[in-house]
C-alpha cells in the first residue's frame, strides 16, 4: 500500500518502510479451514443475502483528497471478476482503515482474513501510530487472474497487480504537511492476492497477500 512508511525521522521511515516492502505470504494453497465462514456459509455476514448476490458491503470511502484510481481490464470470466473486485475492496478498506486511523475498521475485516487481515492491520496500525495519513492518486493497473483448484465449498482465484505510488504522499494528520517524494523506482510495487469466495457466498476476501517492493516490471 502506498506510503504506508513515512515519520518523522530518517531512522523510522527506514525501518517502516522495510515493513512495507518485504513480501507476506506463504503457500498458495487454501483450504475451508483457512478460510472465513467456510465451514458454514451462514456464518459469514452476507450469507441470508447471497441467493439474490446482495450484500450488505461496508464502507470503504476515502476522504475527497485521495484518488484511488484502478485501471483493471474485467475479466470475461465471472469467478475471476468478481474477485479482482473485491481484491481491489481489498486495497479501498486499506485506505479508508488509513484514513479512518483505525485499525480495527471492519472494512478490511469484511474483504480479508488470516495473514491478509494480519497484514492490513499491521498496516494501518503503522500509520496511526506514526499519526500519518495518505493523500494524493494512488493507481493501480495490469491486473491479471488465475483461477485456482475449487472444491466442494470453496473457490480461489489468485489475482495480481501493480501500483505506481509516485503521486501519493504521506499526511501529518494533525499539521496536515504534506511530505512529497520524487518519483523512483520505489514508487512501484506489485501485489499478489489469493482470494477465495465460500460457494454460494458472493463475497471473495483476500487469504494472502505478497507485496514485492521495487518492481520493476511495473515501472513505465
Amino acid at each position: 500500500m502506498a506510503r504506508r512508511a513515512l515519520t518523522t525521522t530518517a531512522a523510522a521511515f527506514a525501518t517502516a518502510a522495510a515493513l512495507l516492502l518485504t513480501a507476506c505470504g506463504g503457500s498458495d494453497d487454501a483450504s475451508s479451514d483457512d478460510i472465513k465462514g467456510a465451514g458454514d456459509a451462514s456464518s459469514s455476514p452476507s450469507a441470508s443475502a447471497s441467493a439474490s448476490g446482495d450484500v450488505d458491503r461496508p464502507d470503504v470511502s476515502v476522504p475527497n483528497d485521495l484518488d484511488l484510481v484502478f485501471d483493471f481490464e474485467k475479466p470475461s470470466d465471472q469467478d475471476s471478476a468478481a474477485a479482482l473486485d473485491d481484491a481491489a475492496n481489498y486495497i479501498r478498506a486499506l485506505s479508508h482503515g488509513i484514513t479512518q486511523q483505525d485499525p480495527e475498521d471492519p472494512a478490511f475485516q469484511f474483504y480479508s482474513s488470516g495473514q491478509a487481515s494480519q497484514y492490513a492491520h499491521s498496516q494501518i496500525k503503522e500509520y496511526v501510530d506514526g499519526g500519518w495519513t495518505l493523500t494524493g492518486k494512488d493507481r493501480y493497473y495490469r491486473a491479471e487472474t488465475s483461477k485456482g483448484d475449487a472444491s466442494e465449498k470453496v473457490k480461489t482465484v489468485s489475482v495480481t497487480f501493480c501500483e505506481d505510488q509516485s503521486k501519493v504522499f504521506g499526511k501529518e494528520v494533525k499539521t496536515e504537511k504534506i511530505h512529497r517524494t520524487k518519483e523512483s523506482l520505489a514508487s512501484y510495487q506489485k501485489f499478489t492476492l489469493l482470494m477465495a469466495s465460500v460457494k454460494g457466498n458472493p463475497v471473495w476476501r483476500a487469504q494472502q497477500v505478497t507485496v514485492e517492493g521495487k518492481a520493476e516490471a511495473c515501472r513505465g
